[in-house]
């Protein structure tokens, strides 16, 4: 059984309020979009593989208010959360669950696949541990281009086990790559825990053999990710190479829809209830009187409503045509030196 840290006490005098209620609007935002995304699941309204963000808001909430625009992201299937987070339309987030072609993958990618160019977001994506290769090579042409900007290269404590991470860490180090490797340990490969597939259960240790500044984060901690990610950020930005962080948090629900979550007890489950981040904020906002017990009736409604016309957009959007299959293949490039 896992055990749930212990509730620490909030100290800060650094965070804004404006920016703690900037936090509990985006992660009640994020826990009402999949609540609801997991019921239409239930009544087949979204199909295929559907993994829920619920629990780990923090996450995403620390974050970005650490992140400039210009920086980018790139996770992996676990992604509505951080799209939301990023600032992606609840809309076309929700289009693209339902496969429609206002879907902000234009319907072909689904839950696991979020994208946009837009806000730099560089998708969730379905191979296990492809995307750590992938943020270092973006993280490279950062670092060519000479843009200043980092990029945030996100996978799961499973695909810690892969050996693209080992490839990765050695050339971002030796290259000094402006990428910070963060992995969202929620303590479970699928169903499998950390314990059972590994002889080291402190993730952020593997950082050591390549002298990769790494360090273990309380992902339940709105106030921790953000303090972690400033700190890893600024090593970054500054040209000293890259920051590995791996953020201990937790999901509510199963790996999927189709999970039924016989690896792990109900106790285990509501200990880290106790720590849910978005009554951590809540319970923060209130005892430093930053808002009313209004305020966040309005903010619910505010909520509800835009989930509400998410769905709504969804269901009245059409599907991709037979036609479409074939669009979005190649990407069409003017070179000079190729001749029709």
């Amino acid at each position: 059984m896992v055990k749930a840290p212990k509730k620490k006490k909030v100290v800060s005098t650094k965070i804004s309020k404006g920016t703690y209620l900037e936090w509990f609007e985006s992660m009640l935002l994020q826990r009402r979009f999949e609540e609801r995304s997991a019921m239409l699941y239930g009544q087949q309204k979204i199909r295929g593989f559907l993994h829920l963000y619920i629990g780990q808001e923090a996450v995403s909430v620390g974050m970005m208010s650490v992140l400039k625009p210009e920086d980018k992201i790139i996770t992996a299937y676990r992604d509505h959360g951080l799209g939301l987070a990023r600032g992606m339309d609840p809309k076309a987030c929700m289009a693209e669950l339902y496969g429609k072609s206002t879907g902000c993958s234009k319907g072909k990618g689904g839950s696991m696949h979020f994208f946009s160019k837009e806000l730099n977001f560089m998708g969730g994506h379905g191979i296990v541990g492809a995307q750590i290769g992938m943020g270092a090579g973006i993280a490279f042409a950062e670092k060519y281009n000479k843009t200043g900007n980092v990029c945030v290269t996100m996978f799961g404590d499973g695909a810690a086990r892969q050996g693209i991470l080992h490839e990765t860490f050695n050339m971002a180090m030796t290259w000094k790559l402006p990428v910070i490797f963060i992995c969202e340990n929620n303590f479970y490969a699928m169903g499998t825990s950390v314990e059972r597939t590994s002889n080291i259960s402190e993730i952020y240790t593997l950082g050591e053999a390549y002298d990769l500044p790494s360090e273990a984060v309380d992902g339940m901690s709105c106030e921790a990710v953000y303090a972690a990610l400033d700190k890893a950020v600024k090593h970054a930005r500054s040209g000293k190479g890259p920051y590995f962080l791996e953020i201990k948090t937790y999901r509510y629900k199963g790996h999927s829809m189709s999970d039924p979550q016989k690896y792990r007890s109900k106790d285990e489950v509501n200990e880290f209830k106790q720590l849910d981040p978005i009554e951590q904020v809540r319970e923060t906002i209130l005892k430093k009187k930053m808002a009313s017990k209004k305020w966040f009736e309005e903010i619910e409604a505010k909520v509800k409503q835009t989930v509400n016309e998410a769905v709504e957009f969804a269901e009245n959007s059409d599907f991709p045509t037979p036609e479409d299959l074939f669009e979005d293949v190649y990407v069409q490039h003017d070179y000079p030196y190729i001749k029709d």
